[in-house]
C-alpha cells in the first residue's frame, strides 16, 4: 500500500472499513464477547475510534449517532434483539484475555 497516494488509501481504508460493518450486519450472531475474547475488539470499540477520528478531524461526531451507524440501528434494539447473554464460558474467556493483556504490560 506504500506506493499509493493517500487519497487512494484512504477511499481503500474507508471501503474496507464500511465492508466490515456490512459483514457485522450480516453476522448479528457474532457477540460482542466473541469479538473482544478473539480481537480485542467489537461494535462498541468501533464506535468509539469514529468519535476520536472525528475529534481529530475537528468534526461533531457523537456516541450514540457512532454506534447506530456501526451497529445499523439505534444500539437499544440491536441489545433487545440480537445481544444474547455471556455465557458463563465467554466470561472466563474474556477475563482470561484480560489477565492475559495485563501480564503482557507488566
Amino acid at each position: 500500500m506504500q506506493h499509493l497516494d493517500d487519497a487512494t488509501r484512504t477511499q481503500l481504508e474507508a471501503a474496507a472499513f464500511r465492508r466490515l460493518l456490512r459483514h457485522l450486519e450480516a453476522n448479528k450472531d457474532v457477540q460482542n464477547i466473541d469479538l473482544m475474547i478473539l480481537a480485542d475488539f467489537c461494535r462498541n470499540c468501533l464506535s468509539k475510534w469514529l468519535v476520536a477520528a472525528a475529534d481529530e478531524q475537528g468534526a461533531e461526531l457523537d456516541y450514540e449517532s457512532a454506534r447506530e451507524y456501526v451497529y445499523g440501528m439505534p444500539y437499544a434494539e440491536w441489545k433487545a434483539n440480537y445481544q444474547q447473554e455471556a455465557t458463563p464460558e465467554q466470561q472466563a474467556a474474556f477475563e482470561a484475555r484480560q489477565a492475559r493483556k495485563q501480564d503482557a504490560q507488566s
